[in-house]
């Protein structure tokens, strides 16, 4: 029997920064019309072997071989010729740039030493309809839901018709019906003999689409096998070292007598005339399609865009908070879903990040007290078990990390309520579990947590009620006793008309 040499293949790789290892002499091999998940806990070392298999890192040790034969010196250049696409989890596109100038970038038609535009046009066109978006391609990237750069990022990639697709998350932003589109599609390039490498702590997608998985455990490769006969189970034990067990905190019910939010008739961005009780003491979680206005409702609960209503009550105080700072002051925390563009300044030490909000809120001529900073900063990591220097930049860190970064940094200043916006995004599961009990934790010591949340699980099994959000309107409020992944999908999807409870 003939073997067929894998497209795309790591041999024995290595990698260190600043002395400390980060990859063992790790191989992995991407078979022609295979999907290969490669798994493992933030910071096992998954994106620093996606770097080095397309040419944005060097090995310190080890091979990268394409069609069988070793790259002395993978560059991205020699990536690209090579067929090899990646879609990272966080977005290279350019906001101010329309959709086809995005998903052609770097790769524009020319005619007469210039860009010929009605080709891009047809190229980009052919390249969007596969992940159907169908938004003018003229449209600037900056005007879309970050589900729909999601889409534009893929189309990118499959632009250039590339041999091998590597995923970084690729679903971590999308709606139910664009996951099925990319699902579908990969099956479709899977059948076409393309290479691709599926990275995602989402483990029924890895069940569904995958053949062969690699496992990463602390740079080391713990496991590299046919999926046949593994189930998600056994993928949480290859990963973490140890039996799942719970990945959710005991639900317990809680009854307040206190709302720390009520608002009525209230309208920001693409929401209109909301009625919402937000109460102490629970995890209300928000649901529906990506892009049904769920952000809007955060960010004008938070000030941070322009909302009226006819009423509000915010902590016991009349009116809405009327912008950021009167927010905070009135007990309002907020957590974006993109951590790294608006969550985090990642050149700046781990340390400044979790103090950002109190640099906020000194006065002027106040002077810092660096050794409370740091009694601060060490309290807070050990809590969140962030490990390292916490003078590093937070960029050094992984991406399960940052985001405890993102939380930590509003948890000295005691909040009533945290707005958070998919904080478990990309997340492993060892550290949403740890999240997740941080949330219940919080809600058990009387505040609100509002939870928006594209992973319906997540919202059936940890809060108390879910607002379900389709059309800039609450379509449905389910209490514990009725939620379920159908009945939060019904009411996303408009089968499902009337409110359950109020």
């Amino acid at each position: 029997m003939t073997t067929v040499a894998p497209l795309l293949a790591a041999r024995g790789v290595s990698k260190a920064f600043f002395g400390n290892p980060v990859l063992r002499g790790v191989s992995i091999a991407l078979q022609p019309g295979r999907v290969h998940a490669l798994l493992g806990e933030n910071g096992a070392g998954k994106s620093t072997l996606i770097n080095l298999l397309s040419g944005a890192l060097r090995p310190d040790g080890g091979e990268i071989e394409v069609d069988g034969r070793a790259v002395p010196r993978m560059t991205p250049a020699l990536a690209r010729q090579a067929g090899i696409a990646v879609v990272q989890q966080e977005l290279s596109l350019t906001a101010s740039l329309s959709i086809a100038e995005n998903v052609g970038l770097g790769a524009y038609p020319k005619r007469f030493g210039l860009i010929d535009y009605k080709e891009l046009a047809a190229r980009a066109k052919a390249a969007c309809a596969l992940v159907g978006l169908n938004e003018p391609l003229s449209t600037p990237v900056g005007h879309l839901a970050l589900g729909r750069r999601q889409m534009v990022e893929i189309a990118k990639a499959l632009y250039r018709k590339p041999r091998v697709l590597i995923l970084d998350e690729p679903t971590s932003s999308l709606s139910s019906t664009e996951t099925k589109i990319l699902t579908d599609l990969l099956e479709r390039l899977r059948g076409e003999g393309i290479a691709i490498l599926y990275i995602s702590h989402r483990l029924n997608e890895v069940m569904a689409l995958c053949q062969h998985v690699t496992v990463l455990k602390d740079g080391t490769c713990t496991a590299d096998r046919s999926l046949v006969g593994t189930d998600a189970t056994g993928l949480v034990r290859l990963m973490v070292g140890r039996d799942p067990g719970d990945l959710f905190p005991k639900w317990q019910p809680f009854v307040s007598t206190t709302t720390a939010i009520s608002v009525r008739k209230f309208s920001a961005g693409l929401m209109r005339d909301v009625d919402l009780d937000i109460r102490a003491g629970e995890v209300l979680g928000i649901g529906g399609l990506v892009g049904q206005g769920q952000e809007d409702l955060l960010l004008g609960l938070y000030g941070a865009i322009p909302g009226r209503t006819a009423s509000a009550v915010v902590n016991g105080i009349s009116g809405l908070p009327g912008g950021v700072p009167k927010a905070n002051a009135l007990g309002l925390a907020y957590v974006p879903a993109d951590r790294k563009r608006e969550g985090l300044h990642l050149i700046h030490p781990i340390l400044t990040n979790m103090m950002l909000p109190a640099f906020a809120r000194l006065p002027a001529l106040k002077l810092r007290s660096r050794k409370t900073e740091r009694e601060t900063g060490k309290s807070l990591a050990a809590q969140l078990a962030i490990k390292g220097d916490l003078q590093r930049p937070a960029q050094a860190l992984s991406g399960g990390n940052q985001q405890k970064v993102a939380l930590a940094k509003w948890m000295p200043h005691d909040p009533l309520v945290l707005l958070l916006n998919d904080p478990t995004r990309g997340v492993d599961v060892e550290t949403k579990r740890e999240i997740y009990l941080m949330l219940r934790t919080f809600a058990a010591a009387g505040k609100a947590v509002v939870l928006l949340s594209s992973d319906t699980s997540e919202l059936v099994h940890l809060c108390d009620r879910v607002a379900v959000v389709r059309e800039g309107r609450i379509t449905a409020t389910l209490e514990r006793a009725a939620l379920s992944e159908e009945a939060i999908v019904s009411a996303a999807m408009g089968a499902e008309k009337q409110k359950v409870a109020a």
